[in-house]
């Protein structure tokens, strides 16, 4: 929001708290999936890919659909609404990643929503309605939360250990 919440952001407060911070997660690994999948060969590879991409897409959507149903109720006690709050984390997503809008609230003005025609976005998807994507650098730049893949913090204050996050973590 551009100044510190306070109180702290406390995603035990109640069930709303914890499905917010949930929000926070999901989407950015489901975006990692669909953009890996054309890198992949072999059957068994896309395979596996696209069972966490269908469990990971029923997390989000289930996630969505639950704020989304909230999305006038005020957080208390920050004065802000659960659209509100969609609305600024994805922002932070995107602004972190360095890649344009792949990353939406539950609530989103008419041109971006599906084909122009809905404000409604428990979905979230480009114009014609198929998932964004993300590279492994923007995701990392998310989850460090820092803006640079090179640069941990955030979930992985140590950097990732899989091989390609430590590709990057080994850059001078």
């Amino acid at each position: 929001f551009g100044y510190e919440l306070v109180p702290p952001f406390n995603p035990y407060r109640n069930s709303l708290s914890y499905m917010l911070a949930s929000y926070v997660v999901p989407y950015v690994g489901l975006l990692g999936y669909v953009g890996t999948n054309p890198k992949l060969i072999g059957y068994v590879s896309k395979r596996l890919l696209v069972g966490l991409m269908g469990v990971e897409a029923g997390q989000d959507a289930v996630i969505r659909e639950y704020l989304y149903e909230r999305a006038a109720k005020v957080v208390h006690p920050y004065n802000h609404t659960v659209a509100e709050f969609t609305i600024r984390i994805s922002e932070l997503r995107n602004r972190l990643a360095r890649c344009g809008i792949k990353d939406e609230g539950i609530i989103v003005p008419p041109f971006l929503g599906a084909e122009n025609r809905t404000e409604r976005n428990v979905l979230s998807a480009d114009y014609n309605s198929l998932s964004y994507s993300r590279t492994p650098p923007e995701i990392l730049r998310i989850v460090y939360g820092t803006g640079s893949e090179c640069v941990p913090g955030g979930f992985f204050p140590k950097g990732g250990n899989g091989r390609i996050a430590r590709r990057f973590l080994d850059k001078p």
